[in-house]
């Protein structure tokens, strides 16, 4: 084989090659998932659902004693910022640890069992959709071994 087309079989295979990592570098990704955040509509829809939970939970004879006397203000701030971080928005949580905060306060499985029951009340008054409301609540299950103390 003469010179010159050994020379453009190198060619046409290095160009062949580069055509091919340029088409497999075109192909379609798929689009990433937004982010918990994203998908349970941000901040204002958190604060509007912290508004809705915290109204339940002082309606709650099983519970509502625990907040008796709970800045209510701050504490709807912090659990904001807590469900914000948590679900991947622009949040930095500034209250204490789980452990800290309900330190004493003797929360059992039945309370903190009736303190999911009236998040779920909330989540499912604002129609969202079982898979955000079980990552939501997959995000905050783990906390209750700091928060269950009896």
């Amino acid at each position: 084989m003469s010179i010159a087309i050994r020379n453009f079989h190198a060619v046409f295979a290095m160009l062949f090659a580069l055509g091919l990592g340029a088409c497999s570098s075109m192909q379609a990704t798929p689009p990433m998932e937004k982010s918990l955040y994203e998908r349970l509509g941000g901040q204002p829809a958190i604060t509007a659902v912290v508004d809705d939970f915290v109204g339940n939970v002082a309606a709650d004879t099983r519970i509502n004693g625990f907040f008796a006397k709970t800045n209510i203000q701050h504490l709807k701030t912090l659990l904001v910022e807590q469900i914000c971080a948590g679900t991947g928005g622009p949040c930095k949580y500034t209250g204490r640890s789980m452990r800290l905060a309900h330190a004493g306060m003797g929360v059992g499985d039945a309370q903190f069992g009736a303190l999911v029951e009236d998040l779920v009340k909330t989540l499912d008054k604002f129609g969202v959709p079982a898979k955000e409301k079980n990552e939501l609540l997959a995000i905050l299950g783990p906390m209750k071994s700091d928060i269950v103390t009896r």
